[in-house]
């Protein structure tokens, strides 16, 4: 049986990359039959299939949820965080389940997305690559492991140059991770970037480091460091098919779960 996708954001990057892999049927139980945008949106009213650079189809891109969402079972949000709350509120209005992959939401708008859990089941996650979760997995017994060892932790992250939001929400993932691991509340320790003269470090502090470059897919490393030796856990990304994959398997996921907020690692059982 397929289930109907709506794609929530579908003249962006990810959501072309999204539209292209559900033309292409690469995962057979999805298919897609609703393409969203902002009105006012320059995809507004082109074919969805042309946009993403694949093939014409008959779905067009439109600036109205519900005509956009008619017949689908799912969406898939990779929008704009401002959006994304709007859309899971819609979402949980028309009992679809949704999937969100929209980074540098609010804390506002989390409670929003929250909210539309109570009713509707929600995958939510800063990255939805099979590796990026693992790393996740890594760095939270990294960081439980080496507590109290005198190891300084710093989280660093590439991304291309038309990435609006930092850190990047992956980056923002390690971080409660490495949290988690630790034991500690994130916000109460975190440090982005250092100019001037800031002082010695402080042995708490979690540091994040973010470049914007070119066309980075994206890449990201957890160091942790003390005298005489390094531990380094990365991820690199070399296509973005990597993170739509990840996105259409949620998808497939979610449909029939229970509503509730879940994380990739739930998809993925890690």
């Amino acid at each position: 049986m397929s289930h109907g996708v709506v794609m929530l954001g579908a003249g962006g990057r990810m959501g072309r990359t999204i539209v292209r892999l559900l033309l292409e049927g690469t995962v057979e139980e999805l298919s897609l039959c609703g393409a969203l945008e902002q009105t006012g949106h320059s995809g507004v009213g082109q074919d969805s299939g042309l946009m993403a650079g694949s093939s014409a189809c008959s779905i067009l891109i439109s600036d109205d949820f519900a005509e956009a969402a008619a017949d689908a079972a799912v969406g898939i949000d990779f929008s704009f965080h401002e959006s994304t709350a709007v859309h899971a509120a819609q979402m949980a209005g028309a009992g679809k389940a949704m999937v969100i992959g929209t980074t540098g939401l609010s804390n506002k708008e989390i409670a929003e997305v929250q909210r539309a859990a109570d009713s509707i089941p929600i995958v939510m996650a800063p990255n939805m690559s099979l590796g990026v979760n693992l790393l996740l997995c890594l760095a939270e017994s990294a960081a439980s492991a080496l507590k109290g060892r005198g190891y300084d932790i710093e989280i660093e992250e590439r991304h291309h140059r038309l990435k609006k939001d930092a850190p990047s929400g992956t980056a923002l993932g390690l971080g409660e991770a490495v949290a988690t691991g630790l034991g500690v509340n994130l916000p109460d320790l975190a440090v982005h970037g250092r100019e001037g003269i800031v002082g010695e470090r402080t042995n708490e502090e979690i540091g994040f480091h973010a470049t914007r470059a070119g066309d980075i897919v994206g890449d990201h490393t957890v160091l942790f460091a003390t005298s005489g030796e390094i531990v380094e856990l990365s991820h690199r990304a070399t296509s973005r098919d990597t993170f739509a994959i990840g996105a259409l398997r949620a998808a497939a996921w979610v449909v029939g779960q229970e509503p509730g907020l879940y994380s990739m690692r739930d998809v993925l059982a890690l």
